[in-house]
């Protein structure tokens, strides 16, 4: 016996001792606990619920484990808005969770200031882990928040950095987030990785925001404003082993020059599990391999526990959510979101009308935000209608642009979609890599035609307000939420324009605030706008404007328009002329089956 502890004694000082470090990692709940979907009130896979009965299973498999946020925690459902409007006396949902669960660092993300920094702070101050952000600053440069935090896991010491995206100022309230300087993390990562490596065995990179490189093509992800820099992260910081993203709502678990890089989607619909083998070699611990995997939350059974947590809280909004405030005559209802973006419709109509009532303004946009958003029809409107419609905490400015901002918004927007072989579709560059249909404006106050078969950049006609052509050159006002009117979403027309004047009710809540007062509200469509195809027409012999106008369907006044007629009795046999037609029209059979 005693020979064999010697020998055994031997290898293990010769081979050296190892072990696994486990990090779980979640990223983008946005508010997600209870496996619901909260505008239908149906079971949905997402949520800490599932989540925690996953963290139990791997506690018991793993000696060694860690849980890290990435960020965008406490905003994105009733629960969470409930929480912070309507009753912000308990602790946060989010946080009573997450201790539970035994969270060791929550890394701030961009919405987690979307209700003012006496929301996140009294959250932060209920969290028995810490909130990290190293790259915002005050205005004497110091960290406002807990730059990184060491967890000891045995004698192996784990420091945790967290970075926010710089981004933040392009889409916040300034008043949500005065006194805040949102630096550039890659410098400020530099000056952390250096202080660290000395002080632990493993650094991990915990960055709310995600990689602006496609791990498989090294082609870009998008436009490279600086909102997600994961992979200069990588190229520029020494000594990051782990990087875990969020931001993007992504579903990621990969390698990129050997470290493991997780973004587990959003919603909890995934965990991040990353899996370091730590070998103890000359008294030091070195990693010697790792592996790193997305773990769906799909078909797991919600833990008991954190659902008797949140009974409370979610008793009262279950309850508020489902109190009427008005009465809708006729259906405000998206029967297809592809087509309820190719012509005006009932739904965004008034969202559009809700902001010009409260605004003042007479020109306005919004977005249908995801391809889940249904509306409402005919009947009863509740909070969870309204909720289910308008699903960000945005608030309202009135800038002030110039014809051609209008335009070239108009223009961006319009490069949604792809036309191919008379078929429309969303361009992949809107749904990848993650879908962006919240970009896609619709405006009310002008009037303007989509051409789908002109070139990116050539697409809008027919550009209208009060009946005449908007001017590139004069000045408009216009309505629309913050997020937009900060030139997010790449709409940097708008950056730096004048602002007017505010309105800092949420859109929701002017919704909500409309109905009350309003008590009915009928669906109405003034088909403002429209996208067509573009139509060529050659005069005959015998043709005059009237008998072309009558066998194309087309008003003279438009054709006129259209094709610069300074002499209507002056056409030419062979002359072209340009018409349009809308796009939803030229398709019969499916303009049936959708209800239009």
């Amino acid at each position: 016996m005693r020979k064999f502890v010697i020998l055994f004694f031997s290898v293990f000082v010769i081979l050296g001792f190892s072990l696994d470090l486990v990090i779980l990692h979640t990223s983008d709940l946005h508010g997600n606990i209870l496996p619901i979907n909260y505008a239908t009130n149906m079971p949905s896979d997402v949520g800490l619920a599932k989540i925690a009965t996953l963290v139990k299973q791997m506690k018991k498999m793993y000696r060694n484990v860690i849980l890290i946020d990435s960020g965008d925690l406490i905003q994105g459902t009733p629960l969470e808005y409930y929480h912070a409007r309507i009753d912000n006396k308990p602790i946060d949902p989010m946080i009573l969770v997450m201790n539970k669960l035994g969270y060791s660092a929550w890394t701030l993300g961009n919405h987690e200031f979307n209700y003012g920094l006496d929301i996140l702070n009294k959250a932060i101050s209920e969290a028995q882990f810490p909130a990290l952000s190293a790259n915002i600053l005050n205005e004497n440069g110091e960290p406002v928040f807990k730059p990184y935090h060491i967890v000891n896991v045995g004698d192996i010491k784990v420091g945790i950095l967290g970075l926010t995206t710089k981004f933040i100022p392009n889409w916040e309230e300034p008043k949500n987030i005065k006194g805040l300087k949102f630096e550039d993390p890659i410098a400020i990562a530099k000056k952390y990785a250096n202080e660290l490596r000395n002080k632990v065995d493993v650094l991990v990179v915990s960055y709310h925001g995600g990689l602006e490189r496609d791990p498989e093509t090294g082609e870009p992800t998008e436009e490279l404003t600086g909102e997600n820099q994961g992979y200069q992260l990588l190229e520029e910081v020494d000594g990051i082993d782990v990087l875990l993203l969020g931001h993007q709502h992504r579903t990621i678990a990969t390698k990129i020059n050997g470290v493991p890089v997780s973004m587990p989607s959003y919603w909890g619909k995934y965990v991040g599990k990353v899996v370091l083998k730590l070998e103890k070699v000359d008294g030091k611990w070195k990693i010697v391999d790792s592996s790193v995997e997305s773990v769906s939350v799909k078909g797991v059974e919600p833990d008991t526990e954190v659902m008797s947590l949140v009974k409370p809280y979610e008793g009262k909004v279950q309850t508020w959510l489902d109190q009427p405030v008005g009465y809708a005559k006729g259906d405000f209802w998206i029967y297809d979101p592809l087509f309820a973006r190719l012509q005006d419709n009932s739904l965004i109509e008034f969202v559009n009308k809700v902001q010009m009532y409260y605004s003042k303004a007479k020109i306005s946009s919004t977005a249908l935000f995801n391809n889940s958003i249904r509306g409402w029809k005919k009947g009863p409107v509740t909070l969870r209608d309204i909720n289910a419609v308008y699903i960000y905490p945005n608030t309202l400015k009135i800038i002030k642009v110039k014809g051609k901002d209008i335009k070239d918004a108009l223009e961006k927007s319009a490069d949604y979609f792809v036309y191919d072989n008379y078929k429309v579709s969303v361009n992949k560059s809107w749904v990848k890599p993650k879908p962006r249909h919240y970009n896609y404006d619709m405006w009310e106050g002008i009037s303007y035609k989509i051409v789908l078969n002109n070139p990116s950049g050539e697409r809008i006609v027919d550009l209208m307000f009060e009946g005449k052509p908007i001017e590139m050159d004069k000045e408009y006002e216009i309505v629309l939420n913050n997020y937009r009117a900060g030139g997010g979403g790449g709409y940097l027309m708008f950056k730096g324009k004048p602002v007017v004047r505010e309105v800092m009710m949420e859109v929701s809540e002017l919704m909500a605030d409309y109905i009350l007062n309003n008590k009915e509200i009928e669906a109405t469509v003034d088909n403002n706008w429209e996208t067509v195809i573009k139509f060529e027409y050659i005069v005959k012999p015998g043709d005059n404007l009237w008998s072309i106008s009558k066998r194309l369907g087309i008003s003279m006044n438009d054709l006129i328009r259209w094709n610069g007629i300074k002499n209507p009795s002056m056409l030419k046999v062979g002359q072209k002329l340009v018409y349009y037609k809308n796009y939803i029209d030229t398709l019969p059979p499916i303009k049936e089956v959708m209800g239009f």
